[in-house]
């Protein structure tokens, strides 16, 4: 495998814009550069000590290199790779940042001596600590704080506290490392680990962030004796906006949550007349509002948050309503005279419900659930799970309760298959489903081994039985739109030829550029990379390939753009009957890859939302659906990647919709 570093792509975009602008190439003027927003450009620092930083960088990555491999390399790469995205993006604002630097290379020191020596001391320490592990989706390392009282017992299950931070533009790895190591936080309960998740700095607890809270827990869970019946979600500001789309898109993995403050869906929070956007984004709003998912609050204790005067309180009004509306009412406490600040007798308050509620612990197998979607990204709720959806992006409901004579009772709403799986399941089940009654045998897990029943509706009546695998469909994991592809384990795949048009050729320049850069300034991540001659199938089997270039120029998308509903040729971009010139526009995408059918293509894309959204983590949100092409006729900026002609999802098989929007609205 080649590996590209990040410094090399942007070196090369550098060099490009240079030849543009010394009239090298016979290419109109370059791209304009994009403005990063998140996170913002720093201070210069002195050049001696730039150097000074730099040389103990390189030398410690030099020896912490040969222990990559070691299962705690990550405790100490978390330092390292902090200083070193501060140095590669600008990310000093102030003169003591250049001593936080120093001061982490010194704990990655520190832990590297002791690694050395076969110790690590932090492993068995109390009190403030930070460490490590290495995501799936980039294999980059992620940092996340601890707060361990000095006498918690660890030998007996503890409480774990998930505590999501606010918004800090400024607040990158250095900071997050160094609040982590002198600052306990909000909440500091005597009886119970408090994880600060770092949730990839500033994405609102979305997308790979929310993965990230996810991983984190995961890898505290397989480090202490962690109570999984009792995991506390919390949160304040854009901690408290992660903790209401956690909490409601992971139902089933809280005891309680209690989200204070931020917001809960984008266009009443942003004042949106939605008639000025495109009806694909206001479908995709239905990614992550709340509201669209509030059922699932119904199945956990929530206790909301807002100051009396904060004007952030529109989120849990906005909660109430929904909640109302399904009959529910919404445990919403008020801080008195507060703005955006917890009350500091309410905050108590909160953790006395919050301690109750741990002391009861999570039912893993409920009587009742309820679970409300839009996407199959989302899909289970406890025993659960939806595997089909007639359309997707529409309100999706199922209310599943077990009776005493263990007879289940179903009721669904835009639901084509579905698989449960309640505790202690007899061979045969007697299911009434949306008014049939069905006698279902109950089959085995194949990973697990526990009994589940299938069940699909065919010509609107359910049967037993579970969808084909075979047959080419949307389902969970594999349901799009193209900001999904960046939420799993992912390989970006660079051409080595040159596209067919000048054009195509400079846009995939700027973009693929543009991609990479800002996956490690925003996402805070190293994509992983290869040329198209380097894929193997192993690769096929293990990622998502991201595919950068057209048909001629990258050759894993040259040997399946036949087999795509799409047709790319070197004259013309085709979809349901209109043709649009190749030389002129630009194809971007999200498929089920041919040769590996477990997992994604994307084409000529990374996540949709750009620069021009940063500037709220409400508008932080997937901008495109499952395909769209563009007119290269208008340069890509902080809001798109250029003119949007074309754009839709694709129906419930992966194939065009009949109904084919021609222009965008």
């Amino acid at each position: 495998m080649m590996t590209i570093h990040i410094r090399t792509i942007i070196g090369m975009q550098i060099v490009a814009v240079i030849l543009f602008a010394n009239g090298v190439t016979a290419f109109d003027e370059p791209i304009p550069p994009i403005a990063r927003v998140l996170p913002p450009v720093g201070i210069p620092l002195d050049v001696g000590i730039h150097e000074k930083i730099e040389n103990r960088l390189n030398i410690l990555q030099k020896i912490s290199s040969v222990i990559r491999n070691h299962p705690l390399a990550p405790d100490i790469e978390i330092f390292t790779d902090a200083v070193e995205l501060a140095l590669l993006h600008d990310e000093f604002y102030s003169e003591g940042d250049a001593d936080r630097a120093l001061a982490l290379l010194d704990a990655a020191s520190a832990r590297l001596d002791a690694l050395q020596a076969e110790k690590s001391p932090w492993v068995d320490s109390r009190g403030l600590i930070v460490r490590g592990y290495r995501s799936a989706i980039d294999d980059s390392v992620q940092p996340y704080g601890l707060v361990i009282p000095d006498d918690l017992d660890l030998s007996n299950p503890v409480p774990l506290y998930v505590w999501l931070h606010g918004r800090g533009d400024q607040a990158t790895n250095m900071a997050f490392l160094h609040q982590r190591q002198s600052q306990k936080g909000y909440i500091t309960p005597s009886d119970a680990i408090v994880l600060h998740p770092f949730g990839r700095h500033c994405v609102g607890f979305k997308s790979a962030g929310e993965i990230d809270v996810l991983e984190s827990i995961e890898h505290v869970a397989a480090q202490y004796n962690i109570d999984r019946r009792r995991i506390v979600l919390m949160g304040f500001s854009m901690g408290g906006a992660g903790c209401w789309h956690l909490g409601a898109h992971y139902a089933d993995r809280w005891v309680a949550i209690s989200p204070g403050a931020g917001f809960a869906e984008t266009a009443r929070y942003q004042n949106i007349d939605p008639d000025t956007v495109s009806w694909y984004e206001r479908d995709l709003w239905g990614v992550y509002d709340v509201p669209a998912y509030v059922r699932n609050l119904f199945n956990l204790p929530v206790i909301a948050y807002s100051g009396e005067n904060d004007k952030q309180i529109q989120a849990a009004r906005v909660m109430e309503e929904a909640f109302a509306t399904e009959g529910r009412m919404l445990n919403h406490l008020i801080g008195p005279g507060m703005g955006h600040q917890y009350h500091p007798e309410t905050l108590a308050a909160i953790l006395k419900e919050l301690k109750t509620e741990c002391d009861r612990g999570l039912d893993i197998s409920p009587r009742h659930v309820a679970l409300q979607t839009r996407t199959l990204r989302y899909h289970r709720v406890h025993w659960v799970n939806v595997q089909r959806l007639e359309n997707h992006w529409a309100d999706t409901r199922v209310d599943a309760e077990r009776m005493a004579d263990d007879t289940l009772h179903v009721t669904t709403q835009n639901v084509s298959a579905l698989r449960l799986s309640p505790d202690a399941l007899s061979n045969r089940v007697a299911v009434i489903i949306d008014g049939d009654t069905l006698k279902v045998p109950a089959v085995k897990d194949k990973q697990t081994g526990e009994p589940m029943i299938w069940l699909v509706k065919e010509n609107g009546q359910w049967k037993n039985g579970s969808p084909r695998a075979e047959v080419l469909a949307k389902r969970p994991g594999l349901q799009g739109p193209i900001d999904d592809a960046f939420l799993d384990p992912f390989l970006v795949v660079l051409p080595s030829g040159e596209c067919r048009h000048a054009a195509v050729q400079k846009w995939v320049d700027f973009e693929q550029s543009h991609f990479l850069d800002r996956w490690q300034a925003l996402f805070r991540g190293k994509a992983r990379i290869k040329r198209d001659s380097e894929v193997t199938d192993d690769d096929l089997d293990r990622y998502h390939l991201v595919l950068w270039g057209d048909p001629a120029a990258n050759s894993v998308l040259g040997r399946i753009a036949e087999r795509l509903p799409i047709v790319w040729t070197a004259d013309a971009i085709s979809a349901g009957g209109v043709q649009l010139p190749a030389d002129q526009h630009m194809l971007m995408m999200i498929y089920p890859n041919p040769e590996s059918p477990n997992r994604y293509v994307v084409i000529n894309s990374g996540p949709t939302f750009r620069e021009g959204h940063d500037r709220t983590n409400s508008l932080q949100n997937p901008k495109l659906p499952d395909w769209a092409i563009i007119d290269l006729s208008q340069p890509p900026d902080s809001l798109s990647a250029g003119r949007v002609v074309m754009a839709d999802f694709f129906d419930e098989s992966w194939q065009i919709r009949d109904q084919l929007p021609v222009s965008s609205p």
